[in-house]
């Protein structure tokens, strides 16, 4: 019995000893609480890509680290951003930052091939006309962009310049305003024949300089002192457009301006462009509205001439379109008879350097002086060029411009060669055969 007892006493003991240490630990965690380590947060999804149309990589993330397969080819467009945190700083890398951060991809509707063949021609040319910088912007018949060209070349995987000292890294086709010059006259020439206020044969007595509320108006190619409309596109007539032109109310033509998006500022929503700069008709004199008319007085970027003219590929003003998966908005400007009238008289009057055998190229120089220092200068010029490939059918809208060339100015010099070497690419690669001897 004593030992028995003894035992229960063991085993009553050990619980005793068992609970204190229990309660000792429980007094103990609620003196020190374990630290509990929280999981760490996910990573974020590698930052998503751009594509173009045919699925090409332009730009990815592998191994955190940003790529650019296609080196130099719109890289001002694509942009760049932080090196370490990826971040976009500039182009469509800054513009869709936000969705390509959370792992979404885009593609675009450029075309490898129309981007590398416009910018060969666009730094070709840049280079031998000593240009300050340039762009070139090619869109189809629906209002795709197939390419978007700057120069000089941007290499976006090279150690950065700063900003002020090197401009190549930037967007010019969509980033810079510039006066369109003469290939507004284009325009004002479709109003004219829309609004019924005179056709391509209507004549008019234009001299050489015209005297406007103290200001002179003046032309630069010699021609005859009576012009048709037609003539007045052909010899690039700023006092014959801007006096046919009087046959418009301001507000006609501003209306058109507006139905051209060229007072637009969402021209691709999400995506920045640069607003235009203008003033409303009401504050034109009539020396304002005579300028106008011929492209001076206000500002556009070369994506804006691009779609305005693409209006008349049928008459339909389309906004441009760059993210597949988009759509953009249309409306009428013109009717498919005066499109197709602008065209045909187009190229006919085409400059020689815009020519290619076998084929019916069309379209209208610009030479636009630029103000500096509030003053339109004598020495620094924009050179444009814009048109249509082919003329008669036109597949592709295409414009030219290139800032303050240095070796020659006129567009007809610098600007339509880079128009004419675009379009035999386009040609080639659309597969449109020459026209057969007597068409």
């Amino acid at each position: 019995m004593t030992a028995g007892r003894e035992r229960v006493h063991l085993v009553v003991l050990g619980f005793l000893a068992y609970v204190a240490l229990l309660a000792l630990g429980v007094y103990t965690l609620a003196l020190h609480p374990p630290r509990i380590q929280p999981a760490p947060p996910p990573p974020p999804p590698p930052r998503g890509g751009l594509y173009a149309a045919d699925g090409t990589p332009l730009a990815l993330t592998l191994e955190g680290k940003r790529l650019h397969p296609l080196g130099r080819s719109a890289s001002q467009l694509l942009g760049f951003g932080e090196r370490a945190s990826g971040r976009g700083l500039e182009g469509l890398e800054r513009d869709l930052n936000a969705s390509l951060s959370e792992g979404r991809s885009y593609t675009l509707t450029l075309e490898p091939f129309v981007q590398a063949l416009a910018e060969r021609a666009l730094w070709r040319g840049l280079e031998e006309s000593r240009a300050d910088y340039g762009s070139a912007v090619v869109m189809d018949a629906e209002g795709r962009l197939l390419a978007v060209a700057n120069g000089p070349p941007f290499d976006p995987d090279a150690p950065r310049k700063s900003p002020e000292e090197d401009i190549s890294w930037r967007n010019h086709a969509f980033l810079v305003p510039l006066e369109p010059g003469s290939t507004a006259k284009t325009l004002t020439a479709a109003m004219l024949l829309e609004e019924g206020a005179a056709t391509l044969a209507t004549r008019v007595e234009a001299p050489m300089r015209r005297e406007l509320e103290g200001w002179t108006i003046r032309d630069i190619v010699p021609h005859p002192p009576v012009l048709t409309l037609e003539e007045v596109l052909r010899y690039s007539s700023n006092v014959g457009i801007s006096l046919l032109a009087e046959r418009l109310p301001k507000e006609t033509f501003f209306a058109y301006m507006e139905a051209l998006g060229l007072t637009r500022t969402d021209l691709l929503p999400g995506i920045r462009v640069a607003a235009p700069l203008f003033q409303p008709p009401e504050k034109w004199s009539r020396v304002a509205y005579a300028n106008h008319t011929f492209g001076q007085g206000f500002l556009i970027t070369p994506l804006h001439l691009t779609a305005a003219y693409g209006a008349l590929v049928d008459g339909v003003y389309r906004t441009p379109v760059l993210l597949k998966g988009t759509e953009g908005r249309s409306w009428r400007v013109f009717s498919p008879a005066t499109a197709q009238a602008l065209r045909e008289a187009l190229a006919r009057v085409a400059v020689p350097t815009a020519h290619l055998p076998g084929y019916r190229l069309g379209g209208k120089t610009g030479t636009a002086q630029v103000v500096v220092n509030g003053r339109y200068s004598q020495e620094v010029f924009t050179a444009w060029f814009a048109g249509f490939v082919p003329a008669d059918r036109p597949r592709f809208t295409v414009v030219v411009a290139v800032h303050h060339p240095k070796t020659r100015i006129h567009g007809s010099q610098v600007a339509a060669p880079i128009f004419r070497e675009i379009a035999a690419g386009l040609l080639a690669w659309a597969g449109l055969p020459p026209y057969a001897e007597g068409r």
